[in-house]
């Protein structure tokens, strides 16, 4: 059972969309729950309560987004199979906060620069130091916005 990831508990692929994964976790949650299964001797009925808590654990995690995506993140890196809530949130946290500042010193140093000359008034400057920052993090998707967002700025001042 410990073995198990998520998707392996829920019988899904890693690919399920999350209606996909609400069906597999009330056909599993029928199967494994205490209350369902009452008739049973109390060993069987207590290790039936133990698998209906992993799998409201998997759903619970599968289900949001950015829960899930930071445990695929995790699964990715070859760690544990479980992954607890406030860890899923935490590295939700993490990620956005590199995002916003940046994951990388260059990129968080021109993001600051970036900040400066906007509080500065100057958006020119602020441009060309977000860009600055693309070039050391292509991908963030926080400079990428911001970015953006300069653009259409100094476009409505012109």
């Amino acid at each position: 059972m410990d073995e198990l990831d998520y998707y392996q508990l829920l019988n899904v692929e890693a690919d399920a969309s999350s209606a996909e994964i609400r069906r597999a976790f009330h056909v599993s949650s029928r199967n494994f729950h205490p209350d369902a299964n009452r008739d049973l001797d109390d060993e069987l009925r207590a290790r039936c309560e133990q698998i209906s808590k992993r799998i409201t654990e998997a759903y619970c995690v599968l289900r949001d987004a950015r829960r899930r995506k930071a445990y695929d993140a995790r699964i990715a890196e070859g760690s544990c199979l479980r992954i607890q809530l406030a860890e899923a949130r935490s590295a939700h946290a993490e990620q956005r906060k590199a995002e916003r500042s940046g994951a990388t010193a260059q990129g968080r140093q021109f993001h600051g620069k970036a900040e400066a000359d906007l509080k500065a008034g100057n958006l020119a400057g602020a441009i060309q130091n977000i860009q600055m920052a693309l070039t050391f993090e292509a991908g963030n998707a926080g400079f990428k916005a911001m970015l953006q967002e300069l653009r259409e700025r100094q476009k409505a001042q012109s």
